[in-house]
């Protein structure tokens, strides 16, 4: 895998040691990031995710030492160094460095270091994955830092998804703490019923995905109607059509779902086009 960082003012290639045994990050896990895409000569949304970077940053008691602009240049700069049709995977995290207070758990916000990776990641083809319940629920937000996009949130996401795997899925819909369903493990989720697009509504215990808020607005704009709301995992076992939004593969298929199978649909095609036509500049 090709990858470059961009840390202290310099550009490094491989896979450069930046945390300590001491470092606070390391054992305190006071790490937030976000994630872009660049693919087809195109980076959608990507101001968009470095805001959220920040925003992550200040929610978890860092102190951002660039400004939403300044790492979305950054990360322009950074694609500029692969060719211009590559698939990359753009990756800005905050960290920090020393522990606060007299117990040293808090993080230190004078300490908060910055890294930009740029890294070859392909996009994958939407001919659709399967999905089963997960056991594992996401936490409220007086449980856990679910206003951020934090590191210490995914070694739930890695259970659901060792779970799923386990049974011979590819992901795992996981619940929020009352039991209606809050995402995937690695993206949000839809369905489709009577030609509608549903989601869950956010409730403060998912990512309110960057990818997600675009579709709702693509869709909207045109004429499909679509409906944040509660959903329980009985109703996603009877839709019509399932599908995801996220990032890393930004608008896919879900083709099976415990024991039943599924064809992608109209809906989800839409989405997909219209996702496409946007992020090339229709």
């Amino acid at each position: 895998m090709t990858a470059i960082h961009y840390i202290d003012g310099k550009w490094i290639e491989g896979n450069p040691l930046i945390l300590g045994a001491m470092s606070h990050a390391t054992w305190m896990a006071s790490v937030v990031f976000d994630g872009a895409r660049a693919f087809e000569g195109v980076t959608p949304d990507l101001d968009r995710h470095c805001e959220r970077l920040v925003h992550s940053a200040n929610a978890f008691g860092l102190k951002p030492v660039l400004s939403a602009g300044e790492v979305q240049e950054i990360a322009e700069e950074g694609c500029t160094r692969f060719p211009e049709d590559a698939a990359l995977y753009i990756r800005p995290m905050c960290w920090a460095e020393n522990g606060g207070g007299k117990f040293f758990v808090m993080p230190d916000p004078e300490s908060t270091r910055f890294c930009c990776s740029v890294f070859e990641v392909p996009m994958i083809e939407p001919t659709g994955f399967s999905i089963c319940l997960s056991s594992y629920r996401r936490p409220l937000p007086n449980m856990a830092p679910t206003d951020a996009k934090a590191a210490c949130l995914y070694p739930n996401s890695g259970r659901a998804l060792k779970e799923a795997d386990d049974k011979g899925f590819d992901n795992a819909v996981v619940l929020d703490a009352i039991g209606n369903v809050a995402e995937l493990a690695t993206a949000n989720i839809w369905m489709a019923k009577d030609g509608a697009a549903h989601t869950p509504v956010t409730n403060g215990t998912f990512l309110n995905g960057v990818t997600r808020q675009r579709v709702i607005a693509l869709l909207r704009r045109a004429g499909i109607p679509v409906h944040e709301r509660t959903i329980t995992y009985e109703e996603l076992l009877d839709a019509d059509e399932i599908f995801s939004t996220g990032n890393l593969v930004k608008v896919v298929p879900i083709t099976r779902i415990d024991g039943r199978d599924l064809q992608p649909g109209p809906i989800f095609a839409k989405a997909r086009e219209l996702y496409w036509e946007w992020a090339h500049g229709g």
